[in-house]
């Protein structure tokens, strides 16, 4: 049995892909690694002190002018600080070393983090939904456009600075505020729009709870594709974005190999996947298991990104005598 990641003093298997040059290789990866986590905590701070900031700005711009738009704009920019500082101390816990009761490290934290995210952002759209359909059973309350349209012209340039910050995060909770921070952004366009037509036509007061909804639906949307990324992690599929069928003709062009059988892969967070798998060889390739690990271990690193495996090789004979494939 190979395993992808040793950890050296506390007793796991050495990996022989990962002597020589190809040990340096990894060593050079968890450096870059350790320089990208660094980074991204930066992007991540910068991008939570501005959405604080906005965050603050439209809820009291929203009371200020009377805008349940504004408000629940504001609402939704709380939801994306919630998302960016949930992210930022999945990020920071994401550097902590793996120890020997948790062998995958912190990673999992922005799963965890991801979930208290979907519970502040069905609550909240909840609540944008019942006050914008008590406004339109209720007409006539004053709107000072004025101040409305300035405070979505700040919350749109705020956010298309944010989304500049976020551009380069690739973990789960980032990706979440990034879509929330995008949807935030349309919804200032929308309320932008919505005061100018206001103004033009003061008839048409109804446009602000319609916008609340329409920002709620935006909320709720974000939600439900969160849930399901979460979903599909915590039941430990395949990630999306890898073909289990070209993942094993990938392993079975080994020279040496036979077939590939009780395969695996599943998401430990973002950008972090991990692979089991029997490698059944020839009996005559027997010999050659250290080669044969080398080519294929590499051959998924380079091909799918796949760093952490485990791999049993198994002779052919064994192969035929094992009728236990069960998974």
């Amino acid at each position: 049995m190979s395993h992808g990641h040793p950890h050296g003093r506390h007793g796991h298997v050495h990996d022989p892909s990962h002597s020589g040059p190809h040990g340096h290789e990894h060593d050079a990866q968890h450096q870059r690694g350790a320089h990208g986590a660094g980074a991204s905590v930066r992007r991540l701070g910068w991008s939570l002190a501005l959405t604080a900031a906005v965050m603050v700005a439209e809820a009291v711009g929203g009371v200020v002018s009377g805008s349940l738009s504004l408000l629940s704009d504001a609402g939704h920019m709380l939801t994306d600080a919630g998302a960016l500082g949930l992210a930022l101390v999945a990020a920071y816990l994401a550097t902590r070393p793996a120890d020997d009761k948790r062998t995958f490290g912190y990673r999992r934290a922005e799963v965890l983090a991801a979930q208290l995210n979907v519970g502040a952002i069905l609550v909240l759209s909840v609540w944008i939904g019942w006050e914008a359909i008590d406004r339109l059973s209720t007409p006539g309350h004053p709107i000072d456009l004025r101040v409305m349209a300035v405070i979505a012209a700040v919350g749109l340039a705020a956010n298309l600075a944010i989304l500049w910050f976020l551009k380069h995060e690739h973990g789960l909770n980032a990706r979440s505020a990034f879509l929330h921070v995008l949807a935030d952004t349309v919804s200032s366009v929308a309320i932008l729009a919505g005061a100018a037509t206001m103004a033009l036509r003061p008839d048409l007061w109804w446009l602000d709870p319609v916008l609340s909804l329409a920002i709620a639906a935006l909320i709720l949307w974000g939600a439900l594709r969160l849930v399901l990324e979460i979903t599909d992690i915590l039941m430990e599929a395949v990630p999306k974005h890898l073909d289990l069928a070209a993942v094993t003709r990938q392993m079975e062009s080994a020279d040496g190999v036979v077939a590939v059988h009780d395969l695996h892969i599943w998401t430990i967070s973002s950008g972090l996947y991990a692979l089991s798998a029997h490698v059944v060889v020839h009996v005559d390739a027997v010999g050659r298991n250290d080669e044969i690990l080398t080519v294929v271990k590499g051959g998924l690193r380079r091909g799918f990104g796949i760093d952490h495996t485990t791999l049993q090789i198994e002779s052919a004979d064994y192969a035929h005598v094992d009728d236990v494939h069960t998974h």
